[in-house]
């Protein structure tokens, strides 16, 4: 017998930002989980449209304007440079 929620699909995550520098990342992950903000990281490999790997900090959708707001703050403090992408994540798993 399979449980119920086995069958059923979310897909609620967001794609907060993409970031290329490692400190940078480094700070972000150390806010979000100071402010208890869950999160995973997806890389994206180098590529013939992308010169560096990059880093995509995804949030769950009920959490994305307190993070947007963590993020925004390590920005400001730091001068890390970050690009918010605010989109539904794609999921390659499903």
């Amino acid at each position: 017998m399979q449980p119920l929620y086995t069958s059923l699909k979310v897909n609620n995550e967001i794609e907060l930002c993409e970031v290329i520098d490692g400190e940078c990342k480094r700070l972000i992950e150390k806010a979000l989980l100071y402010n208890r903000i869950s999160y995973f990281i997806r890389w994206n490999k180098a590529g013939l449209l992308r010169r560096r790997d990059t880093c995509v900090i995804c949030v769950n959708d009920n959490s994305k304007e307190e993070a947007e707001d963590v993020v925004r703050a390590v920005c400001e403090e730091t001068g890390c440079k970050v690009r918010f992408l605010m989109k539904r994540s794609r999921n390659d798993y499903l």
